[in-house]
């Protein structure tokens, strides 16, 4: 899995890409098909921080954006809502090929 980090108005430093690395590495526990996540730090204002990211999922692309007063905030936010779209991506995935099966059993 590729983790690409661009800052918009303001410096990515070794700091925030550690912590970007660090929450966004675990979306691959969750799926194992993640290629790539490609991230954006931006400041709108003094006191908005917003973080957005696109993740590449096996031909899908999932897209979430968070806002707060802190960058480490807004990562976290960011961070949470991926990870609940890649699991129901996931769930979505994996059900539709469960259920066929399920029933090919039972009508055997």
């Amino acid at each position: 899995m590729q983790i690409n980090i661009t800052g918009h108005h303001i410096e990515v430093t070794p700091a925030l890409r550690a912590y970007v690395n660090e929450k966004l590495g675990k979306i691959s526990r969750h799926f194992d098909n993640v290629i790539s996540i490609n991230v954006i730090l931006k400041v709108e204002t003094s006191q908005q921080q917003q973080a957005e990211a696109t993740v590449t999922a096996a031909g899908k692309s999932l897209f979430a954006q968070d806002a707060d007063s802190d960058m480490y905030a807004a990562i976290d936010g960011l961070s949470d809502k991926l990870d609940k779209q890649v699991r129901r991506y996931k769930d979505r995935v994996r059900g539709h090929h469960a259920s066929s099966a399920k029933r090919a059993a039972s009508a055997g």
